[in-house]
Parts: C-alpha cells; sequence; structure tokens
C-alpha cells in the first residue's frame, strides 16, 4: 500500500502533467520531481513533501507540506509568475482523487520568486498544505 504522501504527488503530477495550458508553458514531460544540471527549462520540480501525523483516538489523519519550483532560464520572473498562475489554478483547493486515502483539502499557502544568482535562474517556490485522511 503507498503512504498518503505518495499518492498525493502522484495525483499532483498527474493533474499538473494532463493540462494542456501548463503543458503549452511548460513543455511535454516538464513536471519532474528534481532538477537536473542540463535540464530544458522552463519546468515545475516537485521538490519536497513533509508530512506530519494528525491522528485523532477515532481518526487517522496527516497534514502534508508541499513544495512545488517553478523554473525558468530565459523568460525571467514574468515566466514564472505565469507558470504559478497555471499551477495555483490547478491546485489551490482542487478535489483530488486519491488511491487509499480522501483528500480533505488543498490549499496555496506562499509563493517566493527569486533570482537564482549562481546559475543565473529565476525561480517561484510554492507551498502548498494538504490534509488527508
Amino acid at each position: 500500500m503507498r503512504s498518503a504522501a505518495s499518492t498525493l504527488q502522484k495525483a499532483i503530477h498527474q493533474r499538473l502533467s494532463e493540462d494542456a495550458a501548463l503543458t503549452a508553458l511548460i513543455g511535454v514531460d516538464g513536471v519532474c520531481d528534481r532538477l537536473l544540471d542540463r535540464q530544458r527549462m522552463p519546468l515545475v520540480v516537485i521538490e519536497a513533501v513533509e508530512s506530519r501525523n494528525l491522528s485523532t483516538s477515532t481518526d487517522e489523519g496527516e497534514e502534508h507540506w508541499l513544495t512545488l519550483v517553478a523554473w525558468s532560464k530565459g523568460g525571467g520572473h514574468l515566466e514564472v509568475q505565469t507558470i504559478v498562475a497555471r499551477v495555483r489554478a490547478l491546485l489551490d483547493n482542487a478535489d483530488l482523487t486519491l488511491d487509499g486515502c480522501h483528500l480533505v483539502s488543498l490549499l496555496h499557502r506562499s509563493t517566493r520568486i527569486a533570482r537564482d544568482g549562481t546559475k543565473a535562474l529565476h525561480r517561484a517556490e510554492m507551498r502548498f498544505r494538504a490534509v488527508t485522511e
């Protein structure tokens, strides 16, 4: 049986990968779970999932903090802002179907956009909070 975090990550990957508007921005295979040195940009990386137990004496539950990062090389801040807007539209308060558990909520909590000076890249770090049971 898969963990709730793994199932949630899979559902998010699927939602983002199947969206035509996001694919138009980042290309096919533009959603991944790691940034490689020579990877084509722009792209969205599901960078981290941090989970905490929220179970009570009667119900099982978990809280998940997800970090997704949009990367751009030539398009700069405007490009990552456009990608962020689409990702947020797809995931904020989304009703995703999870295998083996139920998604109670998935909400956008913050976005931080910055230039990565060491590589002349632009990145937008998005944080989402999800609750599963």
